[in-house]
């Protein structure tokens, strides 16, 4: 069984990579170019991937629960596969606008959760929540590394899209996607 510190440093190292170019990295530099309000900005990422992080853990969890131990370690190892996939294509953000008559933080809020829906980090955390079997670690781990990825994306915005190469940041996350499936089914208890 993996220590919390493990599932905690796991789970926040696999998404502040894998939201490197994501939608909803996107959506931050977005969100503060337009509304310039940097506090608000950040709490509703924040909220927004707790709940919608907690939902995806709680999923996560309850499959563990319910598939067999050599079932559960194949669904994990072939989606981080699927994952390292997905991770090599650049997100594009749609022309989303910020939902007229609310405020920065609702805006913000609402927007995130949307986008993060069926997102690979979403679905990441549904399987880091099956694998370790600890949602609380897990979804402070996986938020912790959505705002490592999102925070900077508001404060310093475009600036930072010139001096990170995000395409570099996409191979680093495929990379590690396939580490963990092939640790998933490799190592003995490592995936289940």
């Amino acid at each position: 069984m993996a220590s919390p510190i493990e599932a905690l440093l796991f789970s926040t190292s696999v998404v502040a990579l894998a939201e490197m170019g994501d939608k909803t990295q996107l959506l931050s530099f977005v969100l503060a170019a337009k509304l310039k309000r940097r506090g608000p900005i950040i709490l509703g990422i924040l909220v927004a991937t707790l709940a919608n992080h907690f939902l995806a853990g709680t999923v996560g969890v309850w499959l563990a629960r319910l598939v067999a131990p050599e079932t559960l370690r194949w669904i994990i190892a072939l989606s981080f596969f699927a994952f390292a996939l997905w991770a090599l294509k650049p997100d594009v953000l749609d022309s989303e606008r910020p939902l007229r008559g609310m405020g920065v933080f609702l805006t913000t809020l609402i927007a995130f959760f949307v986008v993060e829906m069926g997102d690979k980090t979403q679905l990441a955390t549904a399987a880091l929540a099956a694998r370790y079997d600890a949602l609380i670690v897990v979804v402070l781990g996986t938020t912790l590394g959505m705002m490592i990825a999102n925070v900077p994306a508001v404060w310093i915005g475009e600036a930072l899209t010139r001096r990170v190469d995000m395409k570099l940041m996409r191979w680093i996350a495929a990379a590690l996607f396939v580490l963990l499936g092939v640790l998933a089914l490799l190592v003995p208890g490592w995936g289940g």
